[in-house]
């Protein structure tokens, strides 16, 4: 029998209780009102009992639902620090990268800077080497010439010497020698 059913029993036994003609006072039926009693205090322990396991059964619940909200805690911690740690590695892999890059791209000018320097020197020794060889061509060529002047002069000194020497012969055979052209 419910507790809740009793009261309402107790509380119409006082309701239909004879009033006294002096004061508030009621006359109850006093074996009603002992057996009312009676089935209250068996009622009673096992309401209890039924609340207590009701009570139990609510922190149990309670103590299971703690546990498991402290273990969603604990994994979304978990996977916060994996993604804090994981984005750390993703900057710090980004960050090498940039600096890879930036060493390369260094790298690359330097590399570009030296051959410049380099071409720019072969450049100047190629010119200077042109140079040389021309003015070396210009040497040979000018001495060349002078032999050739030389020889030349030799040869035109041979010829008037043959033509003197034919003129001669011809002024000393009577014949008149033919004029230059």
């Amino acid at each position: 029998m419910d507790i809740l059913h009793l009261i309402d029993r107790l509380e119409e036994l006082a309701a239909q209780g004879r009033r006294m003609p002096i004061g508030q006072g009621v006359v109850i039926d006093r074996r009603r009102i002992l057996e009312l009693v009676d089935q209250m205090r068996s009622t009673v322990p096992w309401e209890i009992k039924e609340a207590k396991e009701v009570v139990a059964g609510k922190e149990a619940l309670f103590e299971e639902a703690r546990r498991e909200a402290e273990g969603i805690v604990y994994r979304a911690e978990l996977d916060a620090q994996a993604k804090v740690e994981e984005t750390a590695l993703v900057r710090a892999a980004e960050g090498q990268a940039l600096e890879i890059v930036r060493q390369a791209e260094e790298k690359a000018q330097a590399v570009l800077d030296d051959a410049q320097r380099q071409h720019q020197a072969r450049l100047v020794q190629a010119e200077q080497a042109a140079t040389n060889q021309m003015d070396e061509a210009d040497r040979y060529a000018l001495e060349m010439l002078r032999r050739l002047l030389q020889q030349l002069d030799a040869f035109s000194s041979t010829v008037r010497a043959g033509v003197a020497s034919l003129e001669e012969r011809a002024v000393e055979d009577g014949e008149e020698a033919p004029a230059p052209d």
